[in-house]
Formats: structure tokens, sequence, C-alpha cells
């Protein structure tokens, strides 16, 4: 799956493995370089805090969407996040260390199949 897709596109699944590189590495690397060239000029740091978590909001909703469906839940599930403390560590936990649904299932075929070549 192409990256832009990963980030802008909530339908469809993704693996535990792209979960981690995209939607946790990759947005806090961005998270970070947003905050540092919004330093150099010279945002105040709540200013680029807010502006941050405004442009990343989205791709976060997405790439956790896509995770939940691998789990063979519905995307809606993202707003479990919003319970203080239990919410972040349920969602961790479903979408960072449990393994989705084998096979295909009603989001789409099973990213771990999908991204294994053909041999033949």
């Amino acid at each position: 799956m192409e990256p832009w897709r990963i980030f802008l596109d909530p339908r469809g699944r993704i693996g535990r493995g792209t979960f981690w590189r995209y939607g946790v590495a990759a947005l806090l690397g961005l998270g970070m370089l947003g905050h540092v060239l919004l330093g150099i000029a010279r945002v105040r740091p709540e200013t680029a805090e807010h502006l941050v978590n405004l442009l990343l909001t989205w791709p976060a909703i997405a790439t956790a969407a896509k995770r939940w469906h691998d789990r063979d839940k519905s995307g809606a599930w993202v707003l479990v996040m919003l319970i203080p403390v239990v919410g972040w560590i349920w969602a961790l936990v479903e979408n960072g260390l449990l393994r989705g649904t084998p096979g295909p299932n009603r989001f789409g075929p099973d990213p771990l199949v999908a991204a294994t070549p053909a041999i033949g």
C-alpha cells in the first residue's frame, strides 16, 4: 500500500508492522520535524503544538482505522482513545500487539497474505 493511502484513506487493512512503521514511527517523526521547522520559523511552542496536532490528526485516525479493520472491527473503535489512559492502552494492545483476522474479512484481504509475493 502506498504511504499516501496509508495516511489519508481509512478504508482497507494494514498489519502490525505497517502500523508501527507508519502509524507510530512515521507520525512521531513528522511531528518532531514539524516542531523543529515551526521552531525555526519562530512560531510559539503552544501554537506549533496545535498546528502539528491538527495536521497529523487525520493521518493518525486513518492509520488506526485500518488497523481496527484488520482486527475485524469498525473504524469507529478509534474513538476508544477518547477514554483517558485506559483507551490509549486498549488501542495500543489491540492495534500494536494483537494479530489481525487471518484471511479476508469484511474490510478486505489479509494484508499479510496480500504483501507476500506470489511464487511461480
